[in-house]
């Protein structure tokens, strides 16, 4: 992964708080733990550098270290800062039963995603009553092409957000959101009000999904919903004309219960 290194020439730049946030973003949902080694493979910091970090975290409360296996999981220090975090968005209480509902009236899974400097993570998960598998949970990330998540965010930056993001990209070496991409999924909202993962007739073999921007009044660059099923779940058909339309009008909900109807420059973004 790598941790971030943008503006670590600038003297304002604290590399070991970056380098220390770093490990913490690495620890995904899924793990029941991780060493310093795995740690360092992840963030490719090395090993002695994580070990201190690591010991550092443990004394804050941000992480804590299983006597059993001396792995190292998330502490009530990171858990209490990501619920203050959760709780100062005031979209997320009305998402929560727009979304939990539209999971259950489609049968797919619909989730959050945010910008993890180059490529989105996944931070909320709404599964349908009779859906027994999860195939993307929460801390999963999303590659920043070829999915329908990715090609929405690059779809609601302005011009000039775009080319910041794009910036901070190139900076850590990485890749970033397509342009192509990003024009094609703009003219997928313009037409349709939703972005998918299959527009050039092609389908990723793992899932099939819609997802469609929102612009919180408390974030400097929007979030992403979407709703997706495995191919044995859903067909195309359902997904395009039952799925996108009703995720479109949940978001435009959201959007009239938070007061934050898309502005005029939202609006030029998709036109």
């Amino acid at each position: 992964m790598g941790f971030d290194m943008t503006g670590e020439t600038d003297p304002r730049f604290a590399t070991t708080l970056a380098r220390g946030l770093s490990v913490l973003r690495s620890i995904r949902s899924i793990d029941d733990g991780l060493s310093n080694a795995e740690l360092a493979a992840r963030t490719g910091l090395p090993k002695s550098t994580v070990s201190r970090l690591t010991w550092t975290l443990c004394q804050l409360g941000y992480l804590t270290q299983s006597v059993r296996d001396e792995r190292f999981r998330p502490g009530p220090t990171l858990v209490a800062v990501g619920h203050v975090a959760a709780g100062s968005m005031a979209f997320m209480s009305p998402a929560e039963e727009l979304m939990a509902d539209l999971a259950n009236q489609t049968g797919t899974l619909a989730v959050l995603a945010v910008r993890d400097i180059d490529r989105l993570i996944v931070v909320r998960t709404w599964r349908p009553l009779h859906l027994h598998s999860m195939w993307m949970e929460v801390g999963h990330r999303l590659p920043p092409s070829r999915r329908s998540s990715s090609r929405a965010f690059a779809a609601a930056l302005t011009d000039a957000e775009y080319a910041q993001v794009q910036a901070q990209i190139d900076s850590i070496g990485s890749t970033g959101f397509p342009h192509d991409e990003r024009l094609a999924a703009q003219q997928e909202l313009q037409q349709q009000g939703y972005v998918t993962n299959f527009t050039t007739g092609e389908r990723t073999t793992t899932y099939l999904s819609v997802s469609v921007p929102f612009r919180p009044a408390e974030l400097n660059e929007p979030v992403v919903f979407t709703c997706g099923a495995l191919p044995a779940d859903a067909s195309v058909g359902h997904i395009l004309d039952t799925v996108g339309p009703r995720l479109r009008a949940a978001v435009n909900s959201l959007e009239r219960l938070t007061g934050h109807a898309p502005s005029q420059a939202d609006m030029e973004v998709w036109t």
